[in-house]
């Protein structure tokens, strides 16, 4: 990974992001993983599925990261998420960041995470045993099924 910002259907690499974002200058450094889960609301998850926009959606991720570095001067972010099919606990997207102290590290990762889940079209589908759903994101204000259900 050389960009701050990717969208891929490959497996995510933690030590990638890092990569990206590590500096001399940097004094403390996170790399967040949102994983699949084996479960969601009672119901057993098989696995994910994303799809995106991607011209979009890059757009919005580097957004994301400039808005984060103005924000929290000194700090160093890099978003990558994945598309297509994501087994349970697999990374469906990292948040590297860096900075000289731990408080904006921490808080400009939170903001990336959380803003990327509000802002960015990539839409997750979820598979169960006895069905899939798609699903909106909750952060984004919605919050609710949004192309109703499948069986398989």
């Amino acid at each position: 990974m050389t960009s701050r910002v990717v969208l891929t259907h490959a497996p995510l690499s933690e030590a990638a992001v890092r990569a990206v974002v590590v500096h001399p200058a940097a004094g403390a450094v996170l790399v967040f993983h949102g994983i699949t889960r084996d479960h969601f609301e009672g119901r057993a998850v098989l696995e994910l599925s994303y799809e995106a926009y991607p011209g979009m959606a890059e757009a919005q991720m580097g957004a994301i990261v400039a808005e984060a570095e103005t924000r929290w001067p000194g700090v160093r972010v890099a978003i990558a998420h994945r598309l297509g099919v994501v087994p349970v606990s697999e990374a469906s997207v990292l948040i590297g960041v860096s900075s000289p102290h731990r408080g904006d590290c921490y808080a400009a990762s939170r903001f990336a995470i959380d803003t990327l889940k509000a802002r960015v079209p990539i839409w997750k589908k979820e598979h169960y045993a006895d069905g899939s759903a798609w699903k909106a994101n909750q952060e984004s204000g919605r919050g609710v099924l949004v192309a109703g259900t499948e069986k398989s």
